[in-house]
Formats: structure tokens, sequence, C-alpha cells
């Protein structure tokens, strides 16, 4: 008999990539296995799960804002709307386990599952534990970390130290960076900051890159990768284009809304300038790649700082405020590409503290869950 597995969560690609990893090695482990996704209507997931061949159901749910909305209003009959659909398709799907990654479709759909008797996993990403997380957690039977000392959020005996699961893609290896630059259109003999704002972009790093476009005008030094996030595209394509037009010379800066193809532009940087996601991080940890860390201020609970400074501490990456981004950016990033002892000290700091093999790990122990549910 197959075994039937539902992944819930999402709404931002940090939860999203590692949810599909999952499900990439469970299929690879259990090739019969039929595995079912739960997202969050509008958000992300709803677009890259069937992309990456698997099925998606999703929920109305939406999260409440932290600061006062009307949209607020319409939460609990989403969140009533949503309780009744995930026990609808748990019903119709009768999973072996349930799997939650964090995002606003895990919490109806593990509760549900764990009220039906269905053993749940939990995976959380943050070196502080999300609210939704912290509750599933006390109905699920294990509860998957990548950091140490979350003892306490959760029961010791839940937890299982697995590290974050990251793209297959990066897991298989990077071309040279000579290579990748090329096929990015970069000088393949060039220093080379990669600049990530995540999938929709970062304001303030944007309003650094931008700011600082003089001061890169012309310089011998780094090339800048300069991602920008699709809504931002155009106000900064403006910015450049009117530096350009006053005959600087900016060759050593080049924009993309969205890259596509990360194998390359990670293969590409001696230096990333990142948020402090969980997933970013673990990816740029695998990858053994020297960062500054940018925290987002917009998250709960402020756990991006927190992640960044588990690295900071142990000397792995190097972190800037986000209000000091848009004055200081350029300049620490140019600081530390023209250091090449603390680019190696950096990248072997953090290339110790990652876990490779957490997908696998992970879905190991899903399919462990499986054999003690019997319906």
């Amino acid at each position: 008999m197959s075994k039937r597995i539902v992944i819930s969560g999402g709404g931002t690609g940090g939860h999203v990539f590692p949810a599909i990893s999952i499900a990439e090695a469970i299929r690879a482990a259990e090739p019969d296995a039929e595995l079912l996704f739960v997202g969050a209507l509008g958000k992300i997931e709803m677009e890259k799960v069937p992309a990456a061949g698997f099925r998606i159901e999703g929920l109305p749910v939406a999260g409440l804002e932290r600061r006062l909305t009307l949209r607020n209003l319409s939460f609990p009959v989403k969140l009533a709307r949503s309780l009744g659909q995930a026990k609808d398709l748990l019903r119709a799907f009768r999973p072996h386990a349930a799997v939650g990654v964090g995002g606003y479709a895990s919490g109806p759909v593990l509760w549900q599952a764990a009220r039906m008797g269905v053993p749940c996993l939990v995976q959380e990403q943050n070196s502080h534990a999300g609210l939704t997380n912290r509750l599933l957690a006390r109905s699920a039977s294990t509860i998957c970390v990548a950091y140490e000392g979350m003892e306490k959020f959760f029961a010791k005996e839940k937890i299982v130290l697995t590290g974050n699961p990251v793209r297959e893609a990066l897991a298989q290896g990077l071309p040279s960076p000579q290579e990748a630059r090329a096929s990015l259109g970069l000088d393949p003999g060039r220093t080379t900051v990669l600049v990530l704002g995540g999938s929709g972009g970062a304001a303030s790093l944007n309003r650094g890159m931008a700011g600082a476009l003089e001061r890169l005008a012309g310089q011998r030094g780094a090339q800048f990768f300069w991602q920008t996030g699709k809504a931002y595209l155009d106000g900064c394509q403006r910015a450049c284009d009117e530096h350009a037009q006053r005959g600087l010379d900016l060759s050593g800066v080049r924009l993309a809304a969205f890259i596509a193809d990360m194998r390359a532009a990670f293969a590409a940087a001696d230096l990333v300038v990142s948020r402090a996601g969980a997933g970013t991080i673990s990816e740029l940890a695998l990858l053994g790649k020297p960062t500054l860390l940018v925290p987002s201020p917009n998250v709960a609970e402020d756990h991006q700082t927190r992640n960044a400074m588990a690295l900071v501490s142990k000397g792995a990456a190097a972190m800037l405020a986000d209000a000091q981004a848009p004055a200081l950016l350029v300049e620490r990033a140019l600081e530390m590409a023209g250091n090449p002892r603390l680019l190696a000290d950096m990248a072997l700091k953090i290339k110790s503290l990652s876990k490779p093999d957490a997908s696998r790990q992970i879905a190991g122990l899903v399919l462990g869950l499986c054999q003690t549910n019997t319906i």
C-alpha cells in the first residue's frame, strides 16, 4: 500500500522551497508515495509547487496584520473556512502523516490532522520558533529544527536537529565562478557581490544600491549583481539610466528583477548581501558563501535578527541593521569584498554549520511516522 503524505505551509519562498525539497526526498526514498500539498490561495506555493510536479490545494487562510487594519476583520471568517476545507481535504486524502513547514496554511491543516489522529511532523526553520509552530508542536510527534537550544520552545524529547532542507539543484554542486559569471553577463574575472532582497525585493537594500551608484561608477574593484524584486525594478533601472545619461560608467552593476538560475548566481558570488531568512542562510551555509546579512525588520518576533546573530556570534557572517543599509550597504560590501582573508575565513566557518542531508533525514522521519498510522 502506498503511503499518503500531506505537506502544508508556504507564503514565502523560504517556506515553499524547503517543503519541495522534503517532498523530493520522500519521492526519491518511496517512489510510490502519494503527496498532497496544501497552501494559501494567492501565495507563491500555488505557482511553485505545481511547477515542481506536485499536486496542491489552496485554502483561503491569511495571517493577522501586526498593525490595526480592516483586513483583520476577515481573519476569523477565513480561518473558519480554512479549517472546514482542511478537514474535508484530509478526510478525502486519508494521509498516513502530515508535515507542517510554517506559513498560513500549516495551522488549519496540522490542527485538523492531529484531531483526526494523523501523526504530525513540524519543521521549524528559524532560531526563534514562530507562534503557529509553537502551538502545533503540542500535538506533533516530531519537531525538526535547524538551530541548537530549541528546548526553550519545544519539548526536548520531540526535537530532532536536522538543519533546513535546501533546493536539490544547489545540493548537486555549482559551476565554476568564471562560467557562472559569463552566463549571467558579468565579467568572468572580477570579484562579484550578489545583492539579494528575497523573491519580492527589499526596499532598504535597493535604496542602499541606488544611493551609491555614483560611488560605484567607474570603479574597478567588485562588480555587483543586484536583484531588485519585480516591484522595484523600474525605479532602480531609472536610477541607473539617469547616472548613465550623465556619462557615468555603471558597467560594474547588473540588475535583475528575479534570478531564475540561483545556482549560477551563487556560484558567481564571492560575497552575498542578503536578508536573513532561515532557508537562505541554510543554502549559504551549504555553499560556504561569505555573507553580509541585513535582517528584515518586517517579520514576526524579529526572527531574522536572531537567525543572523546565531551566525555572527560564530564569526560565520557579518550583519548590518536594516536602518543602516541605505547609507552603509555598499561601503560595507566593498570593504568585505576587498579582504580575501576575511572572505576565506567566513567561508570556512559558515560551511561548518551546514547540514546537507536535512531533506533526506526529514523524509526518513516522515516515512517512519507513516508506519504508526494504520488508516
